[in-house]
């Protein structure tokens, strides 16, 4: 993830830089972990050639269940340290859903969400479309349908879809829209965001096949300009006007995605592979020049399609795993240094691969280093990253002090440039439903390194979660 982090949103300050974010995009995003599998053998039907249990009638149907409810409250306190000290966050989330089955089988699942942060009534810090855009937002999060049939399974609504699982990064996850209001400093499942689609999955054995469809795509939600993280900052030319448009994100069934995987476990190996093709979840900032009636630079962050080439592997190797995920991306669109661009966007075919070991000890202890790399067959000079791109992650956490605290360290760094961030965090599961934890997340490095962009962004926090 942080290698597209890294690579993908190449920070504000340097003239039209390109996004790069950790995981940017397939690694431009970052953080996740994958929902769990579909238990295809309880949602099946019953074979109706099957002797009957009873003496008579017709086969029995799995009855229907009453739905319940599940969810979480959880509060962020956040403040920015350096440069220009300020309470950045006091969000109160609320996430509620319900689930059940009806007579026939078929289940259901009903999500939503609400957010209110008060520092935007309370605090000025923020221009006012930031304080507009996240001082308050309700949502629905998962709203699907699943049925069966034979050897299939089938999800209709709002749903998530996950195909990657690094350690902290997004890479093979490009199905995934993501909120990066907070960079990639909250959990995944604050971050992502899910899709509108019709998804099948057939089993057979240990193969797998899965075809998703998106009529309605989401996209990464960037904020508004002069937000805490936002992405893009673009340096200002002396004797022009600087302007950012309204994103613009293409809807329709003409900007549907659309994408298949497929998976296979063999001796051990868990190896998939997958096409996939959309409107990048991750926007490109557009430029355009006009010299009537006053000389103006207008930037406006777009989404054009994309194509997408992947592959995953997982290998339990006895005292550590392996997994490594390799995603082939043509047409992605980068921003140039060239003035002479008539948009100053090129489009780039790019390579991005990660490899992780991780090591698991006593205590639940866990170390897990990983390694990924971006490559440009065909690199614009005009491009802010090299033609090669490379970093690495660490990751260690323990409950070896205390079986309900773990203390967390990750830091992700560029071997490119000195550009890096840590975060460090420490929870305390004080039961099965409280978690409490504080942290602190550190940048630094170039203005157009990733996180050296956000190198004034320096913050202590807290975190209060009751799930239920």
């Amino acid at each position: 993830m942080l290698l597209g982090l890294l690579i993908t949103t190449i920070p504000a300050g340097a003239a039209e830089k390109s996004k790069t974010r950790m995981d940017v995009e397939s690694i431009d995003d970052l953080f996740g972990s994958p929902p769990p599998a579909p238990k295809k053998a309880a949602e099946a039907p019953q074979d109706i050639s099957a002797p009957a249990a009873a003496e008579s009638g017709p086969p029995s149907q799995p009855s229907p269940s009453e739905p319940h409810l599940a969810g979480f409250y959880q509060n962020d306190l956040a403040y920015t340290y350096t440069d220009k000290k300020h309470w950045s966050r006091f969000n109160n989330t609320l996430d509620l859903s319900t689930q059940g089955r009806m007579a026939g089988g078929a289940s259901w699942k009903l999500g939503g969400r609400i957010n209110y942060d008060p520092i935007y009534d309370l605090a000025d810090t923020y221009p006012q479309a930031v304080r507009k855009d996240q001082r308050f937002e309700a949502m629905i999060r998962e709203a699907y349908m699943d049925f069966s049939s034979g050897d299939w399974d089938f999800r209709l609504g709002r749903q998530h879809v996950v195909w990657g699982e690094m350690v902290g990064l997004f890479f093979a996850d490009v199905v995934s829209a993501k909120d990066m209001r907070q960079l990639v400093l909250p959990d995944f499942d604050i971050i992502r965001i899910p899709q509108w689609a019709a998804r099948a999955e057939y089993f057979q054995g240990n193969f797998h096949v899965e075809g998703v469809w998106i009529p309605y795509m989401s996209y990464d939600n960037i904020g508004k300009p002069a937000a805490e993280f936002y992405p893009f900052n673009p340096a200002a030319v002396a004797g022009f006007q600087t302007v950012i448009a309204s994103e613009k994100q293409p809807v329709g069934l003409g900007n549907a995605a659309y994408g298949a995987r497929l998976s296979w476990l063999k001796s051990g190996w868990d190896i998939s592979g997958f096409y996939y093709t959309a409107n990048d979840p991750s926007a490109a900032l557009s430029r355009q020049i006009a010299l009537l009636p006053t000389p103006t630079i207008t930037y406006q962050p777009i989404h054009e399609r994309i194509h997408q080439l992947g592959a995953t592997l997982g290998k339990d190797l006895g005292p550590m795993v392996l997994k490594a995920e390799a995603i082939y991306t043509k047409d992605k669109l980068f921003s140039t240094t060239s003035a002479s661009d008539a948009d100053g966007l090129v489009k780039q075919n790019i390579l991005d691969y990660i490899v992780g070991l991780e090591w698991s000890f006593p205590q639940e202890t866990r170390f897990n280093a990983q390694f990924f790399q971006r490559w440009f067959p065909g690199h614009d000079a005009g491009i802010v990253p090299d033609k090669t791109e490379s970093g690495i992650s660490l990751l260690f956490s323990t409950q070896a002090l205390h079986p309900k605290l773990e203390p967390k360290l990750l830091l992700i760094r560029s071997l490119n440039r000195d550009d890096w961030s840590a975060q460090f965090k420490l929870t305390w599961k004080l039961d099965g439903n409280w978690r409490l934890a504080t942290g602190v997340d550190i940048f630094g490095g170039p203005p157009t390194g990733l996180f050296g962009a956000f190198d004034n962004k320096d913050r202590v926090y807290t975190e209060v979660r009751y799930s239920f």
